[in-house]
């Protein structure tokens, strides 16, 4: 009898030392997942270093060699509101995701759309904007060409940027036609322009922006972009302070207008054309 009430007293005091330290021990895990986020340590370096890629107007670089864009000017606030200095890691498209994971940089922001297959491997913010598909046609080659099932044929060739969401869009809504794809985005309009391709798809207002540029050999053969996509920053999966902090962020300067007013510069005009051109 005196055997068994030992063993209950052990097993009573065994179960009041767990919970006791139960709250120590979450305290301490709290503090290493604060310690490990990539919030804490942009703070701590004093530096957001963001991942992206050139695509007209979102990121591209201007007479100087400095980069301007829609994406630049959100990464720029960012990190002027954050207090810190911002590092701009360029990386082909193609490779961005894994390189996020590996570390090379903090976020993307450039103009990357929310889809499932992403958001399995990174967590996305809410949208800051949004886009769009749209096609721009060689003008000969294509000519009589007004709608997506004109595209839709095996003879037709289509031109996107490797890696992104144009070449969903190509393959979902014109699945017959064949695909060319290029690691960089001026090259897809070059072989239009040479007549090597018929059309290319890509994200809206860029192939507007080609046809009005080059209106020789190029047109417009839809009268609106054919997709809507949402557009998030993506972070490595595990870190929801620094996922709750963009979030609190984007939520702020929308309803300050200031992601409009930018998205209106960028998408709604060409005032900023003679920084490039």
């Amino acid at each position: 009898m005196k055997t068994l009430n030992r063993t209950i007293f052990s097993i009573a005091l065994m179960l009041l030392l767990i919970m006791a330290s139960v709250p120590a021990m979450a305290g301490k895990l709290q503090n290493q997942l604060v310690a490990e986020s990539t919030l804490d340590q942009v703070m701590r370096r004093g530096v957001l270093r963001v991942g992206m890629d050139t695509f007209l107007p979102w990121a591209m670089k201007d007479k100087k060699g400095e980069l301007v864009g829609f994406e630049i000017d959100v990464a720029r606030r960012l990190a002027e509101d954050m207090g810190v200095k911002v590092e701009f890691v360029p990386t082909k498209w193609a490779g961005i995701i894994p390189a996020l994971l590996t570390g090379k940089f903090d976020v993307i922001i450039g103009g990357m759309g929310i889809q499932t297959k992403r958001a399995l491997k990174v967590n996305f913010s809410i949208p800051y904007d949004y886009s769009g598909m749209d096609i721009v046609a060689h003008k000969e080659k294509a000519a009589g060409f007004h709608s997506l099932e004109d595209f839709n044929k095996p003879e037709v060739e289509i031109a996107c940027k490797l890696g992104t969401t144009a070449v969903t869009a190509a393959k979902k809504y014109m699945p017959k036609a064949k695909l060319r794809l290029f690691d960089d985005e001026a090259q897809a309009y070059q072989e239009l322009r040479n007549g090597n391709v018929l059309a290319v798809v890509g994200n809206a207002p860029r192939p507007a922006y080609e046809a009005i540029k080059y209106p020789e050999t190029m047109f417009l053969p839809l009268q609106s972009n054919f997709t809507k996509e949402p557009i998030g920053f993506a972070v490595r999966k595990g870190d929801p302070d620094t996922l709750t902090f963009f979030n609190n962020w984007i939520t702020i300067v929308s309803h300050e207008g200031w992601l409009e007013e930018r998205h209106h510069y960028w998408f709604g005009t060409k005032e900023w054309a003679h920084l490039v051109e």
